[in-house]
């Protein structure tokens, strides 16, 4: 499902510090602008319930998940809470395991090839590149040249509407997007604005 998924938009809405009494119409914004992955990073307010509450509004439309996750057991509880997706900044080989033990995808951070085959191994679906900024498109680009063809890498970090070219040049399968899109008490207005920019640079980069 998440390759489905980025397939369909390869845009990740990552939603640190989202409130549960925000969630469904943050998230409602976000899946009319055609993003069809969000992730509730666990050092939110309360993100399991919001998790909850997002799942039970769009799961049928869009991925849900949780970000930050540096624990093996918060996979059991994203799994109660009807969320699918497990995203780290970090690789922990527990982490990645447990997430497949509960059925769901990981897609563990990495920061050197070292990091991204040892997390492949260990049963990764997709690599989320973090921090973006410090490998940047030309790291991307030398990355692509030595990992598996098939393997989903997505940076995170310091990702704009206007450095999604760069990136989808150099081999990036989808795209982490935080406080580009999403701040705490941002208004829908605004929210809707910056998910429309990002949706409408991904479908012109895939044209």
């Amino acid at each position: 499902m998440l390759h489905d998924m980025l397939d369909a938009c390869p845009l990740v809405a990552i939603l640190r510090g989202l409130e549960p009494a925000e969630a469904v119409d943050t998230a409602r914004v976000l899946v009319d602008a055609g993003f069809r992955i969000i992730e509730v990073p666990l050092n939110s307010p309360e993100p399991f319930k919001s998790i909850r509450l997002i799942a039970k509004a769009f799961g049928d439309r869009a991925l849900i998940g949780a970000g930050t996750v540096l624990r093996a057991d918060d996979c059991a509880r994203l799994a109660d809470a009807c969320g699918r997706l497990v995203v780290a900044p970090n690789f922990d080989a527990r982490v990645v395991k447990a997430a497949r033990a509960a059925k769901l995808h990981a897609m563990p951070g990495v920061a050197t090839v070292s990091e991204a085959f040892a997390a492949i191994e260990a049963g990764a679906d997709a690599l989320k590149l973090f921090p973006a900024e410090t490998l940047g498109p030309v790291g991307l680009k030398a990355w692509r040249a030595v990992l598996p063809a098939d393997i989903r890498l997505l940076p995170v970090g310091g990702v704009t509407p206007d450095a999604l070219k760069a990136w989808h040049q150099a081999g990036a399968s989808g795209y982490g997007i935080g406080s580009a899109l999403y701040k705490p008490g941002i208004g829908l207005d605004e929210l809707s604005r910056r998910a429309k920019a990002f949706v409408d640079e991904a479908n012109n980069l895939a044209a």
